[in-house]
């Protein structure tokens, strides 16, 4: 299905708790030296103008970045830079904010299957990562393991259907499996159906070191009617990883609320 349209969804609570993680995931692993391969399986446009009418129709922005814009952080950072080149309207999908945290020695790449979404992230990287016309799920099998071996996997698919929670599972099991420098994120949505648990569970049952779920609640949300909040899923978190994860819940403030008892495995591996 290619009827999903983020930009419906940009700047509101998830995605400043997916943008949070990913930049603060990205600062910990760009403090060496050696370089690294981020690969996003479901890219976007990588660029939104939150002024823009389907910004306006959900809410989502206003409930999110709008009223609160994101403390001093290495997201916060991203945000501004991106403002300054595209205008105090603009917010900075995934894509722009690794990006922006990226060094000249590292390698983005980048998939998106939407005609649409990928000719307007085409513009918006203008050159500046690898970017492929392909399903996420396909991509990642294709494209991994990459060189440099180091690196972060962000897979956050629209999940438009049922099937897409076990298949995103699959996916990033398949691609640590490959893949095994590598940190992987699974952003996935909280909805009355409750299909997340059993995404959670799949990757809770294959027990691996450095896995963590962080999961949040939305304060705006009412109970029981659309998204009432959204988890990063990560395996394989380096040493630091969990400071890093709770850094980007503080980065973001009021906008979201953190969910005690969050899904963890073994310990974290060792540094990067």
């Amino acid at each position: 299905m290619l009827s999903y349209q983020h930009a419906y969804h940009a700047g509101g609570p998830a995605d400043l708790h997916k943008h949070a993680v990913l930049a603060e995931l990205l600062a910990l692993l760009t403090r060496k030296p050696r370089p690294i391969t981020v690969i996003e399986s479901h890219a976007g446009r990588g660029l939104y103008d939150l002024s823009a009418p389907e910004a306006a129709k959900t809410g989502e922005a206003a409930a999110g970045v709008l009223r609160h814009p994101p403390r001093p952080s290495p997201f916060a950072e991203a945000l501004a830079a991106t403002r300054v080149r595209h205008g105090e309207s603009a917010y900075p999908g995934s894509p722009l904010v690794a990006r922006h945290l990226l060094r000249a020695q590292d390698r983005l790449i980048l998939c998106e299957a939407h005609p649409a979404e990928h000719a307007a992230l085409k513009r918006a990287l203008r050159g500046r990562a690898e970017i492929h016309r392909r399903d996420g799920h396909e991509g990642l099998r294709a494209l991994t393991p990459p060189k440099p071996r180091r690196g972060l996997v962000l897979i956050d698919p629209s999940y438009e259907r049922k099937d897409e929670y076990a298949a995103t599972a699959e996916t990033a099991l398949a691609t640590l499996a490959r893949w095994p420098e590598a940190v992987v994120a699974v952003w996935y949505p909280v909805l009355a159906a409750l299909r997340h648990e059993g995404l959670i569970a799949c990757l809770a049952r294959a027990r691996l070191p450095g896995f963590h779920d962080a999961r949040v609640h939305f304060p705006t949300a009412a109970p029981g009617h659309g998204m009432t909040g959204s988890g990063m899923a990560c395996l394989n978190l380096p040493h630091g990883g969990e400071a890093a994860l709770t850094r980007a819940l503080a980065a973001v403030g009021a906008a979201v609320c953190p969910v005690s008892g969050p899904v963890s495995g073994p310990p974290a591996r060792k540094p990067l």
